[in-house]
């Protein structure tokens, strides 16, 4: 299923481009409390701007944000594979201490079941067996890097939240019981999503930017229908 319908990174040789579509109706079942919290969200939120909208343009504007996301992820994944194709091949060109210290620190490889202290200390030491292995497992690493896939509708479920933060900002939401104004729990949120991003946390597997994508295209369709004097979309 993953092969032919989660999204794979474009520069992969299983990417195709209805994933862009499919992956938006698939989960990663290792973390069940995500979906849930996808889809209870989708609806407590949704539910309100499909009423509003009507199912069709409800479909349109949850599909386009889906897109939106995985284009924005697609970006972020462009440029983090450029930059670990820089520091992969400056080891691979010149594999010394350092150069593989730089990559590792870049890029966390001690959270992929390998002993890097071990590894360091024998290439710092010069040990031509080491630093062939390292250089085959950097290589492995690129190569799985590049072949990454990402699934779920997180992307597209955050444009909804952002859309219903953007028409209803001071509609009231019970947080833990606590009333807080849509607008302050969205941007809450949002900002929990650039924090998580840019902290990039080397055990995290959430598409943060995906989710940030997500509400950065629900907040330009929204300003584009509006400037289109739509007042049926509002």
């Amino acid at each position: 299923m993953n092969d032919l319908f989660a999204l794979h990174y474009w520069g992969s040789p299983g990417f195709r481009p209805h994933q862009f579509i499919t992956h938006l109706f698939m989960h990663s079942t290792s973390d069940p409390w995500h979906l849930l919290m996808n889809m209870f969200t989708l609806w407590m939120f949704g539910s309100t701007l499909e009423n509003r909208w009507g199912s069709k343009r409800f479909l349109i504007f949850y599909i386009i944000c889906g897109i939106g996301a995985s284009l924005c992820y697609m970006g972020v994944l462009t440029y983090e594979n450029m930059t670990l194709a820089k520091y992969a091949n400056a080891f691979l060109n010149d594999p010394s201490f350092n150069n593989f210290v730089a990559l590792d620190r870049k890029f966390h490889l001690d959270n992929a079941n390998v002993s890097m202290q071990d590894m360091k200390e024998a290439i710092a030491q010069g040990n031509q067996f080491a630093i062939d292995m390292a250089k085959i497992y950097v290589k492995q690493y690129m190569l799985n890097y590049s072949n990454s896939i990402v699934v779920g509708a997180s992307g597209a479920v955050y444009g909804i939240l952002f859309a219903f933060g953007y028409l209803f900002p001071n509609a009231t939401i019970f947080l833990y019981f606590f009333p807080v104004k849509a607008k302050y729990f969205v941007a809450f949120m949002i900002l929990t999503e650039v924090w998580a991003g840019i902290q990039n946390a080397p055990d995290d597997n959430v598409a943060h930017f995906a989710h940030l994508g997500g509400a950065l295209f629900a907040y330009l369709l929204l300003r584009g229908w509006n400037k289109r004097h739509r007042s049926d979309f509002y």
